[in-house]
């Protein structure tokens, strides 16, 4: 969410055309805190091309696609820091309590004890020194100077640090009045089973407080709250299924849909393999304002979302998956309909035949006679040509959990 405009794609081509003076947006430029603030920093801007560049790009293009499609005045409040956890945003008030999380705290709670900042502050000078010796190397020889190292601080006043990002960057909004909350974030905590760098597994708990938790504080009931289903990254799929942290949190964010008034944005076709930062920006933030629009404005021909997966029912060798969101009807990208896997008892996966058949896919394989599950788009970076009339990816499932 904090990459800006202009690293996204096509920058001078976006910047000359962004005139829009009834979009704004306000960036909370506040930092870290220990406890929960009650006055941000920052101010609005009014989006012009000389502004637009530093404007958040997802949010920019989500909001200018609402503001051209509603023709109303639309503001934007853009608090996000690059490459943090969701553990940061919610209130360590909110999270404290859940088992699951305990590990997580324990890990914080022992660095924090563990620190020594007399023994920092002397590794900081070792490394300064060492620095300016490499960066001397660097210059002569032509080379680009490494980036300098950063003084270490306690534990406790990390931007990772559990509650932080919400009492520096969260706490001082509410309670403006907003319509509802876009999220972009999932990367930092893609890590599996290893406390205090990632732990997958609890992400779609810690989502869920998250939200709750926002709501509860800006005292407005269910209000809307969509996010970005990780893209597509890492090394393209070679096996039939695939597992990894980053594939848990995909499963984790489509599991929150169970709260009301949730939304996700799939992304599975516009990552880039070898960058975490893709920058196909445009189509994230027009997903986001299609859910937006269909959801939170009542837009009934704008489809709201990808193919999400149903049910599944098991006749002799084949499986048939139902879908909703089709919107237009399913489709493949390509000639062969790619990105399903199947299993017998034995959990020995294959990539799988399918094919469209009206609202439904099915799928089976010649060497499973008595299919049990089905996985589609089960990797980081998966091959899978799935689509609605839309044009946006069926999000990744399983029929086996």
């Amino acid at each position: 969410m904090a990459m800006t405009v202009n690293r996204c794609l096509d920058y001078e081509k976006e910047k000359a055309a962004a005139n829009f003076p009834q979009l704004r947006m306000f960036k909370e430029s506040s930092g870290v805190a220990t406890q929960p603030q009650f006055v941000g920093a920052g101010k609005w801007e009014i989006c012009t091309p000389e502004t637009v560049g530093g404007f958040s790009g997802t949010a920019y293009f989500f909001g200018r696609e609402l503001h051209q499609v509603l023709k109303v005045p639309v503001g934007l409040i853009n608090s996000s820091v690059g490459g943090t956890p969701v553990e940061s945003w919610a209130s360590m008030e909110a999270q404290k309590d859940f088992k699951e999380l305990k590990p997580l705290f324990d890990h914080w709670q022992k660095s924090d004890a563990d620190f020594n900042l007399a023994k920092a502050e002397a590794q900081y000078k070792i490394d300064i020194e060492k620095h300016k010796a490499a960066a001397k190397k660097a210059k002569e020889e032509g080379k680009p100077i490494p980036r300098a190292p950063q003084k270490l601080s306690p534990p406790r006043l990390n931007s990772h640090y559990p509650g932080n990002l919400f009492n520096g960057k969260i706490s001082p909004i509410i309670p403006y009045a907003i319509k509802g909350a876009i999220w972009y974030q999932g990367e930092s905590n893609a890590g599996k089973a290893n406390a205090g760098k990632g732990n997958a597994e609890v992400y779609g708990l810690q989502l869920a407080t998250l939200i709750n938790d926002w709501r509860s504080r800006w005292g407005q009931g269910d209000f809307y709250f969509a996010w970005v289903q990780l893209p597509n990254f890492h090394k393209l799929q070679t096996e039939p299924v695939e597992e990894s942290g980053w594939v848990t949190v995909r499963e984790e964010m489509a599991k929150t849909l169970k709260l009301p008034n949730t939304g996700m944005a799939i992304t599975t076709d516009v990552g880039e393999a070898n960058d975490i930062h893709p920058k196909d920006k445009q189509n994230v933030g027009k997903r986001l304002a299609m859910w937006a629009l269909a959801k939170a404005y009542n837009q009934e021909k704008v489809a709201s979302s990808g193919p999400l997966f149903a049910s599944h029912e098991i006749k002799g060798n084949e499986v048939i998956i139902r879908f909703t969101n089709t919107n237009g009807g399913l489709k493949s990208s390509s000639p062969e309909l790619k990105g399903f896997a199947i299993a017998g008892a034995d959990k020995k996966w294959k990539f799988a035949k399918a094919r469209i058949e009206g609202e439904t896919v099915v799928v089976s394989n010649p060497d499973i006679n008595s299919p049990m599950m089905v996985r589609f788009a089960w990797a980081d970076n998966p091959i899978a040509t799935l689509f609605n009339g839309a044009g946006i990816p069926a999000a990744p499932f399983r029929t086996d959990k």
